[in-house]
């Protein structure tokens, strides 16, 4: 019988109330739709970085695992993606920022950048293989990202989602791409239609959306939500 759970990674958890608040979160939203799913939070040692993310697959004891970053709140029930990640042997969602050639040091083009705070992936040789090529990359190329914030140009010194644009490529995987509401990043995204799979950000979900996304389960009329631009951590629905 084919095992489906879910694993987080994390580090430095202790004595950091924001992150076992979110974690906390997660699990409870998880539950909520997956009432009894085997959850495994794994602690990472001190000092690791985005970048052990690619030991996902080798830490996780199921068949078929959902990772989630710890900053998710689970809105729905997650079995279309499980499905997908057994057909297709990986599952997830264009990133917000969707050219992996901002990683200026490191791609090139237009290859495709993925989210990796939320993925659905299996066992089988072709997924080891693409963490194996995610790990080897993570080390071997220059991730660091030149990003503006305020006006002025900062440098973020490392990210794992360079190496795992490379490693798709490297691998020839062809993901099953979910739409962006099964990792839904508000910042970023300011509208969408019909009910959420995955909020992922630190911010709650907004009461508003909470109740909008009960009505939009299992209805067949989808309805369109907008998040208003001057509020980032409230909203309202469209007329």
């Amino acid at each position: 019988m084919t095992s489906v759970g879910v694993v987080y990674l994390g580090w430095d958890l202790r004595g950091n109330d924001r992150m076992l608040h979110a974690l906390d979160r997660s699990v409870r939203s998880l539950y909520r739709f997956h009432d009894g799913i085997p959850v495994k939070v794994v602690e990472l040692p001190t000092g690791s970085t985005l970048l052990d993310k690619a030991a996902m697959l080798d830490l996780s004891p199921f068949d078929l695992t959902l990772f989630l970053d710890i900053d998710t709140v689970v809105m729905d029930t997650l079995d279309f993606g499980f499905a997908m990640a057994h057909r297709h042997h990986l599952a997830c969602c264009v990133c917000e920022a969707p050219y992996a050639r901002r990683f200026a040091r490191a791609a090139r083009g237009d290859l495709v950048e993925y989210n990796t705070g939320v993925l659905f992936f299996d066992r089988s040789p072709e997924s080891q293989s693409l963490f194996k090529a995610w790990d080897r990359l993570n080390r071997e190329v220059d991730s660091s990202l030149d990003f503006v914030h305020n006006g002025q140009v900062r440098r973020m010194p490392l990210n794992d989602q360079a190496g795992f644009a490379l490693a798709v490529e490297e691998v020839k995987m062809c993901p099953f791409v979910l739409p962006s509401n099964w990792n839904f990043r508000p910042l970023w995204h300011r509208m969408g239609f019909g009910p959420l799979k995955v909020w992922h950000d630190w911010n709650d979900v907004p009461a508003w959306l909470m109740e909008f996304n009960e009505r939009q389960r299992g209805g067949e009329i989808l309805d369109f939500f907008e998040i208003a631009p001057d509020r980032p951590t409230r909203a309202s629905l469209a007329a």
